[in-house]
């Protein structure tokens, strides 16, 4: 709890929430203005970072003022930083990856690039220990959370489906809730699971751990790695969540994928250098509100691929090294 409210208070230093109000041009012609931040449910990490983020922009980079905007996260944040709603956005390297391709979600090819390669998101399956569940395939007539419409979480729990040889559209009760509704959910017993792409650790995820004990379980889910990749390349790779984490007895092995922080390719050279460098020259600040940032390193920044990285955030991460 004292962490939300720590990352609630660096939002609201902020916020002047960017809900689709007119605002100034990123990179406007007196080099100054508003930037919005694109980030994800409450209780990920995409919102707690975003919300340091925007405060670390605010106060470091001149004539900037960064505001960070609750979404449903990686699909929904693409379209609106393409509309112009965002200026930076969060987002898997899957759906970036589709962005770019213009597949799946994308029918066109997106104009987007990347600023840094980000932390590792970990797929979190969790069921209720009653449930019976102990592969993905185990959901077959079960009720899950997928995660809010347009996200990366549902992008990954449909291909997990899907690779488990299940139908999502036929072979469970799907739910597409944002993380804190999807944990209320298992709370109350509305639903049998919920898939989360998040770092480690998520406060949703700590919430339900703690508050359901041995009630709730993780799956270990790498047995579907081998068709993952088959079908969508090496953009999936494996991981342990650490037992020390979530207080649980054992490592849970599971699939992870990069994250990037994406923007427009028309965002000025000069904004982009000076973005991209504010990150990595106040880390800690990052850190300090979730330690999934430690991820976060100069040595990854540029694999970001297939997904271009923007010139200006090149220049600074080749200075930086």
């Amino acid at each position: 709890m004292r962490l939300r409210t720590t990352v609630v208070a660096l939002a609201a230093v902020v916020s002047l929430a960017a809900c689709g109000g007119q605002r100034e041009p990123a990179g406007s012609s007196d080099g100054g203005g508003r930037l919005t931040i694109a980030t994800g449910n409450t209780t990920g990490v995409y919102y707690q970072l975003g919300g340091a983020l925007a405060s670390v922009i605010s106060s470091k980079v001149a004539g900037y003022r960064a505001t960070a905007s609750e979404t449903g996260a990686s699909v929904q944040n693409i379209q609106g930083l393409v509309a112009g709603n965002y200026d930076i956005a969060f987002s898997l390297g899957d759906s970036a990856s589709d962005a770019v391709k213009g597949e799946n979600s994308f029918k066109d090819k997106q104009d987007v690039v990347a600023l840094t390669r980000l932390y590792n998101n970990y797929t979190q399956v969790a069921v209720r220990t009653s449930a019976g569940i102990n592969s993905i395939a185990d959901l077959k007539g079960k009720r899950v959370s997928t995660g809010s419409p347009n996200s990366g979480t549902e992008v990954i729990a449909r291909r997990l489906l899907e690779a488990a040889g299940l139908d999502p559209a036929k072979d469970v009760t799907a739910q597409r809730l944002g993380l804190p509704e999807s944990v209320d959910a298992m709370k109350s017993g509305s639903v049998d699971a919920l898939v989360w792409s998040g770092g480690l650790p998520t406060g949703g995820i700590t919430d339900l751990i703690t508050s359901m004990g041995k009630g709730v379980k993780l799956l270990p889910i790498t047995d579907l790695l081998p068709k993952m990749q088959e079908k969508y390349g090496s953009i999936y790779t494996q991981a342990p969540i650490p037992a020390a984490t979530y207080k649980q007895a054992a490592d849970v092995p599971t699939i992870v994928v990069p994250n990037v922080l994406l923007v427009r390719k028309d965002m000025k050279d000069e904004l982009a250098e000076q973005l991209t460098k504010v990150i990595y020259d106040n880390m800690g600040a990052l850190v300090a509100v979730n330690a999934a940032a430690k991820g976060i390193t100069l040595e990854n920044a540029e694999k970001t691929d297939p997904v271009p990285l923007h010139p200006g955030a090149k220049k600074a991460i080749d200075g930086l090294k």
